[in-house]
């Protein structure tokens, strides 16, 4: 039996447990927008609610915006918070600053193991090219967000650019999938945000963050359905360090000091290969930051905006 300290069931957002890992809500500020859709099948499967998505348009109209898909943390346990993705948080400083938001759902760990998850995020980025003129998508830039476990997924499809099968020692996966009626457009991305995402999956214990499940039964384990012992070069190509090139886009990394869910050393030590890498990319550890909570300042998303508006102006050159 692990026991959970009070101070970090708070970070889970109460004794909800993983269902509530969408972050801190707690925000007063409503997001402002013109327009949202709701519960759009992106797969082709309809009545499937882990392949539906949420789109909101900023509240200043224009006849296209640049796009952030943002994802939902959950352990990957969860298949259907598009609802509770930080929409009073990040989302509303996204749409803020003019970007339509995209917020999907996506496989849990119930449903199908790795790589369904990001196979199902990849196709949410070819829905947003095909259906770029009905929701007045500019799809010359888009760009990955996530929290915790949407952390991790933003990050991987970002680093994963024009990946279709990723292979390691015994390890083989087929990251770009064939999700939805979209194939023929591209899955990659122009940034992406990382917000306390578990990035580095053979590196959870590097810090002093709690332990989930017992021996061989941690999230990650059970998403990939082994133990981590015996089996390092599977957990190398769940982890975003595992797709790691000189090609890669850029990035912004936001971690709590205070994370008793995923441990901020986890966090930089993806900076730090990305650094080595040579790819742009920025940290900011918040010294009071939980998991989630503490983490949603107006200078820390003020931050997240300014880097991806600057992505943006890079991509129109």
């Amino acid at each position: 039996m692990v026991l959970v300290p009070a101070v970090a069931m708070a970070q889970f957002g109460g004794m909800g447990g993983f269902a509530g890992l969408g972050g801190d809500q707690s925000s007063q500020v409503k997001a402002q927008y013109s327009e949202k859709f709701s519960d759009l099948n992106y797969a082709g499967d309809d009545g499937q609610a882990y392949h539906t998505l949420d789109i909101y348009l900023p509240k200043e109209v224009k006849d296209k915006y640049p796009v952030v898909i943002h994802i939902y943390g959950s352990a990957w346990m969860s298949n259907n918070s598009k609802g509770a993705a930080d929409i009073n948080t990040i989302c509303a400083a996204l749409l803020n600053a003019g970007y339509a938001v995209v917020t999907p759902n996506h496989r849990s760990i119930s449903d199908a193991k790795w790589p369904a998850q990001i196979n199902d995020i990849k196709a949410v980025v070819r829905f947003v090219r095909a259906n770029a003129e009905k929701y007045k998508f500019d799809t010359s830039f888009i760009a990955t967000s996530g929290f915790s476990s949407g952390g991790h997924l933003s990050t991987v499809c970002a680093l994963s650019n024009g990946t279709k099968t990723a292979s390691l020692g015994k390890a083989k996966y087929d990251i770009e999938g064939n999700v939805g009626p979209y194939t023929s457009f591209s899955s990659e991305v122009n940034a992406f945000c990382d917000w306390s995402g578990p990035t580095e999956l053979l590196h959870m214990d590097c810090g002093n963050a709690m332990s989930f499940g017992g021996p061989g039964q941690s999230p990650e384990e059970n998403l990939l359905g082994m133990p981590k012992s015996g089996n390092e070069d599977f957990f190398t190509l769940l982890s975003a360090t595992g797709y790691i090139d000189k090609n890669d886009v850029a990035g912004y990394i936001f971690h709590g000091d205070k994370d008793f869910v995923v441990p901020v050393c986890v966090s930089q030590f993806l900076y730090e290969q990305l650094q080595k890498a040579g790819i742009e990319s920025y940290i900011l550890t918040e010294p009071e930051g939980g998991h989630g909570m503490g983490m949603y300042s107006e200078g820390n998303l003020k931050k997240m905006t300014d880097f991806l508006d600057a992505q943006r102006a890079k991509a129109k050159k």
